[in-house]
């Protein structure tokens, strides 16, 4: 039998119980025959999809407007972040806003969900995986060495009989103090990495849920963990005590029995995050090519540009000069959002970098603050005292770097924030020498053309963990490893076709190579990861380069202080 006319034998009509009603309303959720389908649709002020039964859940499940109960948002205002209804339209309330289908956006945010489902699948499950499996090799070769040295210990025993049946007894109760505490840190970490295990796999399986889904409101509530997961827990060794005996000696039984060796737990930190197959770690070789070219050019017409950041690949935040107002355009160079900051202070020293989950954040110099944009909703993450920030940048792990300067302008340094808390104070060198210069050490003053302070600093993160710092008074990049230890300082590239080295914006590629404006000199240079000058980028025409940032692509983007425009340049193949 036919399963659809078995289905049409079962389901009634909603309205007047007519048996196998062939028609269904995606959207009330109720079977209809023919007859009582205009019966059914004749209320305007409700929406309603009707199609043949064969043909029911393929129907896309629009948010309801809040304002407008009977209505269905089909639209996302980009002004106010919201999903809006053609009434909300036709009142007015968002005439002069951006305005994007919603299912665009939808489709957008299920193909970050498809990344963070592979990501979990293919990378960070099976690591974790390896992990638990390291504990159970870990916990055999403990249970096996403890019986070896059991059996050590009893041999050597044998012949010092019983007048050193004592010390027998109290060595193998040490060793089992010391079994029973490593199994225990050994079960407890274990416990953790099996709880994350238990969290991924049901996240997994959200994941299959929300993407089988066409429930848009489901599919727009969903808030990334992969985060979270990205950096596994440091891992845990070990170390095997060890047994050593001595010759017999019945004046010095005790200390000539032997002793088992007492060793500390190893506590091996990551490297770095878990790399995304596909993304950091697999990522084909891009050789620079031999002539960069310009491929776009944005007119912000706002003059002074200070800095520029990439949101996604499609939008770039910008500052300017003296501006009290953080712009958002589409690459087209049309106005998609403006976002006023929080102090309304006036500064020549804010600067802007995008989160992993596309927050803004922003220092403001004068107001001693950095702050974070959500929902439109703008909310202080750090307060600094005694300090100013110049720079912020968003690392892989989901922390801020900060590059500041003390309020008595004697002292720079990078602090590294997790969320609001200073995990990480980057100052001075091996010998206690200062890494970064400051007022003390520089001529104090502006620079001519830009109220950008002499002392201003740039700051990005490599795909290395390097932290690198352009440092305009010093006339240097800076950079130190992951825990702050001196690596190299680039002072510039002996040229007699180039003058003084001063530079501002930095950041840096998918090849892990350095990129910082020359702002005096006008062009870019570039450095492999351990400082080795590449070439400069000076054949795009660029007018005072103030800032940079490259996207997912490797596309390089220059924001100009002299005509606020921000170039886009192709340099790698």
């Amino acid at each position: 039998m036919d399963p659809r006319a078995w289905v049409k034998d079962v389901f009634q009509c909603r309205l007047c119980e007519t048996p196998g009603s062939p028609m269904y309303c995606d959207i009330c959720h109720i079977h209809l025959c023919k007859a009582c389908v205009g019966e059914h649709i004749s209320d305007p002020s409700i929406e309603h999809k009707v199609v043949p039964l064969e043909n029911r859940g393929f129907t896309t499940y629009y948010p309801k407007c809040p304002k407008h109960s009977t209505k269905q948002c089909e639209l996302r205002c980009e002004q106010c972040d919201i999903p809006i209804c053609s009434q909300c339209i036709s009142s007015g309330e968002h005439e002069q806003h951006g305005k994007v289908d919603i299912l665009e956006s939808i489709e957008h945010k299920k193909s970050i969900i498809q990344r963070d489902l592979q990501e979990l699948e293919k990378t960070i499950y099976p690591k974790y995986q390896e992990i638990a499996y390291n504990f159970q090799m870990q916990k055999a070769d403990l249970n096996k060495n403890t019986q070896k040295l059991t059996t050590a210990i009893d041999k050597h025993g044998e012949a010092l009989h019983r007048e050193i049946d004592t010390i027998i007894q109290k060595l193998k109760y040490d060793l089992g103090e010391m079994d029973s505490k490593h199994l225990a840190v050994l079960k407890k970490e274990e416990d953790k990495i099996k709880r994350t295990i238990s969290e991924i796999t049901q996240c997994i399986t959200a994941l299959k849920e929300v993407l089988n889904s066409n429930d848009v409101s489901l599919v727009s509530a969903y808030k990334s963990r992969n985060a979270q997961f990205r950096r596994p827990p440091p891992r845990l060794t070990i170390s095997l005590p060890s047994f050593t005996p001595h010759k017999l000696n019945k004046e010095q039984l005790f200390q000539q029995f032997g002793f088992i060796s007492k060793v500390p737990f190893k506590t091996e930190k990551p490297v770095c995050t878990m790399n995304f197959p596909g993304a950091e770690s697999s990522l084909p070789d891009r050789p620079l090519i031999d002539e960069p070219r310009l491929i776009a050019n944005i007119n912000t017409e706002q003059i002074g540009l200070c800095g520029v950041s990439c949101l996604r690949d499609d939008k770039i935040w910008v500052c300017g000069d003296g501006e009290n107002t953080i712009r958002l355009y589409d690459l087209g160079g049309n106005l998609a959002k403006s976002i006023p900051t929080k102090s309304g202070n006036k500064s020549s020293e804010t600067h802007v970098t995008v989160t992993m989950s596309g927050d803004l954040v922003y220092t403001d110099f004068s107001n001693r603050t950095v702050n974070i944009v959500k929902n439109t909703q703008t909310q202080t993450l750090i307060r600094l005292r005694g300090w100013k920030p110049y720079d912020v940048c968003s690392t892989s792990t989901g922390d801020l770097l900060v590059v500041m300067e003390s309020d008595d302008m004697r002292q720079a340094k990078v602090g590294r924030y997790s969320g609001s808390t200073a995990v990480q104070s980057i100052q001075f060198n091996d010998i206690g020498q200062p890494l970064y210069s400051s007022g003390s050490s520089n001529s104090v003053g502006f620079v001519k053309e830009t109220a950008m302070s002499y002392n201003s600093k740039y700051i990005s993160e490599n795909r290395n963990l390097d932290v690198c710092v352009s440092d305009f008074g010093a006339c240097a990049v800076v950079v130190v490893n992951q825990a702050g230890k001196f690596r190299f300082t680039y002072t510039g590239f002996p040229t007699t076709m180039k003058g003084q080295f001063r530079p501002c914006g930095i950041t840096t590629d998918s090849q892990s190579r350095i990129l910082t404006a020359d702002f005096p000199n006008q062009c870019i240079h570039i450095l492999d990861q351990d400082g080795q000058f590449l070439r400069y980028i000076d054949n795009c025409h660029l007018q005072r380069p103030k800032d940079l940032c490259v996207d997912t692509r490797d596309n390089l983007f220059i924001a100009e202080f002299k005509t606020g425009n921000v170039k886009i340049i192709q340099y790698l193949m």
